[in-house]
């Protein structure tokens, strides 16, 4: 397998807060979605990314490129956007294309122009005259502008209504249709990561708690609702999490198969992308 980007071992210390040894891949031709709580080092593991803050340890490959002596040739291949727009309020959409022009390679205006026209961008209106969706419709556009081979978005598709989150993804699953592309998507919107990532990365406290197929995981993993009785039964080594409420217990599980020869009288829920991170952030362990 191919891998678009390589994170390893990356740390990096606050003085209340640790990045620890941070590690997973994101292959070519998929959407990863990285996700966790306010403050679980999302966007601080994107920064690292991108050089724009220090690591202390930890080594960094995007398409194969080392990004602390190939950082130049790596920000030519990859598109960025973070949640707010970071173009001056008093620039317009052209004012950006001459300006990105000079900066990229393989700015390509006339692609440029298509995306405006596909999102109803007008190319002379300033950009404080925007809504908040237009103006992430202007970041994507300059993004893929320059033909990135890598889309790093960090909360591009916050505070936007469906409709236009929608439209959004849609562009991102249009973009991974190159075999050699890849989306690294950081968000708080867990129903759009069930529409699109194809991995999950989940961080707690500064820490990876798995990598994975998001696939692999809605399959091996499932929700029991039962007493604590119940809970009692059940094999340590099937339990990932668990929740007591006034009605009982709600535990995550895994080995699905197992669990429902060994149980068949429970019924066991399919799983989401928000249950997961859910259980993980406010559940307990056996």
């Amino acid at each position: 397998m191919e891998y678009a980007i390589q994170v390893t071992g990356l740390t990096k210390a606050y003085q209340d807060f640790t990045l620890d040894k941070v590690s997973f891949a994101v292959p070519k031709g998929s959407i990863m979605g990285f996700i966790g709580e306010n403050g679980a080092g999302k966007s601080t593991t994107i920064k690292a990314i991108l050089n724009l803050i220090h690591r202390d340890a930890g080594t960094i490959e995007i398409l194969g490129m080392d990004l602390d002596s190939q950082e130049k040739q790596i920000k030519e291949k990859i598109g960025v956007v973070f949640d707010e727009c970071c173009f001056h309020d008093n620039l317009t959409p052209a004012d950006i294309s001459k300006i990105l022009g000079n900066i990229y390679q393989n700015w390509d205006d006339q692609l440029y122009q298509t995306y405006l026209k596909k999102f109803g961008l007008s190319e002379k209106k300033k950009i404080k005259d925007f809504s908040r969706g237009m103006k992430m419709k202007l970041s994507i556009a300059a993004a893929l502008a320059h033909k990135p081979e890598v889309l790093i978005l960090d909360e591009a598709t916050s505070g936007l209504d469906p409709v236009v989150r929608e439209e959004i993804l849609d562009i991102f699953l249009e973009f991974i249709q190159n075999e050699n592309h890849a989306v690294l998507i950081s968000s708080h919107i867990t129903s759009d990561l069930d529409k699109i990532a194809d991995y999950l990365t989940f961080i707690h406290h500064g820490k990876i708690v798995f990598s994975a197929g998001r696939d692999e995981l809605m399959d091996d993993m499932g929700i029991v609702k039962c007493s604590s009785d119940d809970l009692a039964r059940i094999s340590k080594e099937m339990i990932i999490r668990y929740r007591k409420n006034q009605f009982g217990c709600e535990i995550l599980i895994k080995n699905r198969e197992s669990f429902v020869a060994a149980h068949p009288e429970m019924i066991l829920d399919p799983v989401t992308t928000e249950s997961i991170m859910l259980f993980y952030s406010r559940g307990e362990e056996i």
